[in-house]
């Protein structure tokens, strides 16, 4: 099969001919369909993820058609098309039992811990609990582009923080898995404000919906949001899994307020320094959040089958295979609006 290999930190990735996939016992094995390009990509490709070692395929954000099943496999059939969540749980264990499948002992990481999905094929172990057949009209693309962020922005919304209507959501980071919470935050009945520091970002998000948008290169982004929310946002989300934006989310919550990290703290910012007298004085609640377990599909998939959010915007750049090192690179700086899809695996 056709893979874009990652050969060495940062390096361009390199399109090959490799081995097809063996097809799991318990498994199945997808030809691609689409497949997005994340900034958690970007975290494997610079080096930052110690669960990622050369030669490796990335991608971890795809849907595909089942082309081969494993013995052990009861659900699926061959031409089923279908969607997985980038945690593939064991489905056995006690957390699994009790459907917390996103913190799974033994869960697989397709696109870290295994060959991903910058490639024509690719094997899928733990099918029957983790694939979700897709609603015949939602095209691959946008399925793809639902990859880690609109699946982990629900699950921390509606899993986490259990946003309600009427309430303040701050969304910190203007990226994919920001601009998934502002338009999952906008279907639930919230209102929602923005951060970033790149104004296209910015006037991406008012065009999207957003109640108001904050320049964080202007001033205090937390004092602005507190300021637009008449005492502080409900719900925070930091999307981004940087110092600033994370004390910047705490520091922009009323009391009793909601605070999901979303984005990755990785590289030098595992550790971070905290305005932990925020949390303290304000009572404030912080989660993390990481995926979304396998069985919360339906609920979103309905959500957007019903016409009740439209996530086509999501999708910026339809690209080709080949041009997944140019996507990746882009995340060193501020990145355009939008997600890029790879739809094309020939070239």
């Amino acid at each position: 099969m056709r893979a874009a290999l990652l050969t060495g930190w940062r390096k361009p990735l390199e399109l090959s001919m490799v081995e097809d996939p063996a097809c799991p016992p318990d498994g199945v094995v997808l030809k691609v369909l689409a497949c997005g390009v994340c900034r958690s990509d970007w975290h494997a490709w610079t080096g930052a993820d110690s669960d990622v070692s050369l030669p490796h395929i990335p991608g971890h954000e795809y849907c595909g058609v089942v082309e081969e099943v494993g013995p052990a496999v009861t659900r699926w059939s061959v031409g089923d098309r279908v969607i997985a969540p980038f945690i593939l749980a064991c489905g056995r264990c006690p957390d699994c039992a009790a459907g917390n499948q996103t913190i799974c002992a033994s869960q697989a990481l397709p696109g870290f811990t295994q060959a991903g999905a910058f490639a024509e094929l690719i094997a899928v172990p733990y099918a029957d609990s983790n694939l979700t057949r897709l609603p015949e009209r939602m095209e691959p693309a946008l399925a793809a582009a639902l990859g880690c962020r609109v699946t982990t922005a629900w699950q921390a919304l509606t899993g986490r923080a259990a946003l309600k209507p009427g309430e303040w959501l701050a969304v910190f980071g203007g990226g994919g898995v920001g601009i998934s919470a502002l338009l999952l935050g906008r279907a639930l009945g919230a209102r929602v404000v923005v951060v970033d520091v790149v104004p296209d970002k910015l006037a991406y998000a008012t065009e999207l919906g957003a109640h108001a948008v904050v320049d964080a290169r202007t001033g205090d982004a937390a004092d602005a949001v507190r300021e637009i929310t008449g005492g502080g946002a409900h719900v925070a989300i930091e999307a981004l899994g940087i110092p600033e934006t994370t004390a910047g989310a705490l520091r922009a919550l009323r009391k009793l307020g909601r605070m999901v990290q979303v984005g990755m703290p990785a590289g030098e910012h595992t550790t971070m320094e905290l305005p932990m007298d925020a949390v303290y004085s304000g009572q404030l609640a912080v989660y993390g959040t990481r995926g979304m377990p396998a069985w919360r599909y339906p609920s979103l998939l309905s959500l957007i089958d019903g016409g009740h959010v439209d996530l086509t915007p999501l999708i910026a750049r339809r690209v080709r295979l080949s041009q997944a090192s140019d996507e990746l690179a882009a995340f060193d700086a501020p990145a355009p609006p939008g997600v890029a899809v790879i739809t094309d695996f020939q070239s």
